[in-house]
């Protein structure tokens, strides 16, 4: 799907969620639902709100999105304390939760490899599993998002996914198609928060976690 970045109205506050369980036992999280925060989770969701606060206020006007997965909501949570706005306003999407990962999906990482080889490249990227989401799909149907969302008045607040965070802030930013098959950026440690304007990206806070996906 064609997106002209410089037409998109308002900013967009693209966060990535906290740590989870499943992070930190090195577990290949992908669309799984509900895997909880652990603490350096908890921490780094009330970094980003404290983050968000200090660059927006309290009561921001903002619409606030977040996928559908646990530990984005719980993410959000965190930050709408923050802010001071109602979590309940909230709005959620399945098509911002992370790469589908297939049979692959819960697994840990180390099993995976020693099956398959290595999962995740130079860059930071996961293969995809045989029966897993591509990449292109990944792309079209964060674009389907970003097509529905393109002139709603005010700014956006997004908590979403390692990977679809990548490819939704690539076709943001316009950029080019990665041998993967969609538009990557770059990804962030979770806790982070960047602002996407116009096609342009500014980091506004970034966070201290390690997990690729």
């Amino acid at each position: 799907m064609a997106i002209d970045p410089t037409q998109r109205r308002g900013r967009d506050f693209v966060a990535r969620h906290g740590e989870t369980v499943f992070n930190a036992a090195r577990r290949l999280q992908g669309d799984a639902p509900h895997t909880p925060l652990t603490r350096a989770g908890f921490a780094q969701a009330e970094e980003m709100g404290r983050a968000l606060r200090a660059h927006l206020g309290a009561r921001p006007k903002l619409t606030m999105w977040a996928s559908s997965t646990g530990r984005a909501l719980q993410t959000l949570a965190i930050i709408a304390e923050h802010l001071e706005l109602d979590w309940h306003d909230a709005r959620h999407d399945d098509r911002l939760i992370e790469i589908g990962m297939g049979a692959w999906g819960g697994r840990y990482y180390a099993d995976v490899v020693d099956e398959v080889g290595p999962v995740i490249d130079e860059r930071g990227l996961l293969r995809c599993a045989p029966d897993g989401e591509r990449y292109e799909a990944i792309a079209t149907r964060v674009g389907g998002w970003l097509a529905d969302t393109a002139d709603d008045d005010g700014d956006r607040l997004v908590i979403m996914h390692g990977i679809s965070s990548r490819v939704m802030r690539g076709v943001m930013t316009g950029a080019p198609i990665d041998p993967c098959g969609a538009p990557v950026l770059p990804g962030h440690p979770q806790g982070t928060v960047t602002m996407i304007e116009r096609g342009r990206e500014t980091v506004v806070h970034l966070g201290t976690g390690h997990a690729p996906a």
